[in-house]
């Protein structure tokens, strides 16, 4: 299984990107996906999770209402729209796998089996 997250980059603090991850060498559909970060000095934390179906999706609290989470089972893709950044934004942000197929939305590292390499993204105040 493989994961490419892309879309990070450099932005002022109010402005918007969009992360990608496409997931290869599994059935895409079936399993729990799950965007997490992490910032120089501190744990990875868990960002935001939809299920295998996309129906259902859950945010950590200071993500709500800017965040969104999708996923496009056609393109075995997955997204992260990201709005009002904040110079607190500012980590590696890693897309992950649930390890088990038809599951729920993990909130855990350690139920998610695989990791992409993580993409950064840096905002400025």
């Amino acid at each position: 299984v493989q994961l490419q997250a892309s879309g990070g980059g450099l932005v002022q603090a109010g402005g918007s990107l969009r992360l990608s991850c496409v997931v290869s060498g599994r059935t895409f559909s079936i399993y729990p996906l799950g965007w997490f970060r992490q910032a120089p000095g501190k744990e990875r934390e868990f960002v935001a999770g939809i299920s295998w179906s996309g129906t259902y999706t859950y945010y950590a609290d200071s993500m709500k209402g800017r965040f969104t989470i999708s996923r496009d089972n056609a393109k075995n893709t997955m997204y992260l729209q990201m709005n009002s950044l904040k110079p607190g934004d500012t980590a590696i942000y890693y897309c992950a796998v649930r390890g088990q197929r038809y599951s729920e939305i993990g909130l855990k590292l350690d139920e998610y089996a695989y990791w992409g390499q993580g993409t950064q993204v840096t905002v400025s105040s």
